[in-house]
């Protein structure tokens, strides 16, 4: 039988990272998934460095040339798909365990085309983070690696544009598109996704380092109520309050804070071809 959902890593020479996504992913609380790790023509050994990875759920894939940016190998891997669900994750990226199980539980719940979750930009000094999430309505729209969607979305209205072909960033192209279409989407309230924004961090594709995300990862593991405690410091600026449930804390947060997250979001947006462009070589992508 195909998996449930298609789990989808573009990647480009930075193989010290994959160990920590892949491992966010192995580590899901839903195990009904493949994943694809889709090098956009990686020279490197990230290869190698998934082939060492012993599960068959994984499974290597590489472009024949570099497209320059994730919406090649995401297409790909839409086109390689054997799941009815599609998720993404940025191959220096992580997902909380409960990720897939929180989006899969709402698509089925509620018969929604996209769900989308709440994620951390992590800053870099490694110890912060700030909360994103989307707001359809008024047209913003998360990371990919808090988006799950039904992979026939993508068949109707098409997948990712190239960004030299368009104004947005190709993934809220891509959500608008869908959402002007009329798919349905739902908000999932709970924190999946950490992201650290390579555009953010000057040179990192030359430097490659992957101590951020084996700090982070360490916390997710080791920390009680790790989404929670992150959800609380964002909201009051003040330690976790003791002698409340993490469901009491979680369902306080819902109620009252969704409006100012959405105020947060997208701090950093980049529009059009010159923007991306330049972020490439700020990242150390382009000479």
């Amino acid at each position: 039988m195909p998996p449930r959902v298609s789990v989808i890593i573009p990647t480009y020479n930075w193989s010290s990272v994959l160990p920590y996504s892949i491992g966010s992913v192995l580590r899901q609380t839903m195990g009904d998934f493949e994943l694809l790790v889709v090098g956009d023509g990686c020279t490197d050994d990230s290869e190698q460095v998934v082939a060492s990875i012993d599960d068959p759920r994984v499974r290597w894939i590489n472009l024949p040339a570099n497209t320059r940016h994730q919406s090649g190998p995401n297409n790909e891997g839409l086109r390689q798909a054997r799941g009815d669900l599609i998720a993404y994750l940025g191959h220096d990226d992580l997902w909380l365990p409960h990720h897939l199980t929180a989006h899969v539980a709402a698509i089925d719940s509620t018969g929604s085309d996209l769900t989308y979750s709440l994620g951390i930009n992590v800053g870099t000094d490694e110890g912060s983070g700030w909360p994103s999430t989307p707001h359809p309505k008024s047209g913003s729209f998360g990371s990919p690696l808090c988006i799950v969607h039904r992979k026939r979305m993508t068949e109707e209205v098409g997948g990712w544009s190239h960004y030299q072909e368009i104004d947005d960033p190709p993934d809220t192209d891509l959500w608008r598109r869908a959402h002007a279409a009329g798919y349905k989407f739902t908000f999932v309230p709970r924190l999946t996704g950490i992201k650290f924004p390579a555009s953010w961090r000057r040179d990192v594709y030359k430097s490659r380092p992957c101590h951020e995300q084996a700090i982070w990862m360490a916390r997710i593991e080791s920390e009680p109520d790790f989404e929670v405690r992150q959800l609380v410091n964002f909201i009051t600026g003040r330690r976790v309050p003791t002698g409340l449930s993490y469901r009491e804390i979680l369902r306080h947060l819902i109620d009252e804070t969704i409006s100012r997250l959405r105020r947060r979001w997208s701090l950093h947006s980049f529009r059009g071809r010159r923007s991306i462009d330049d972020v490439r070589r700020f990242k150390g992508l382009d000479e």
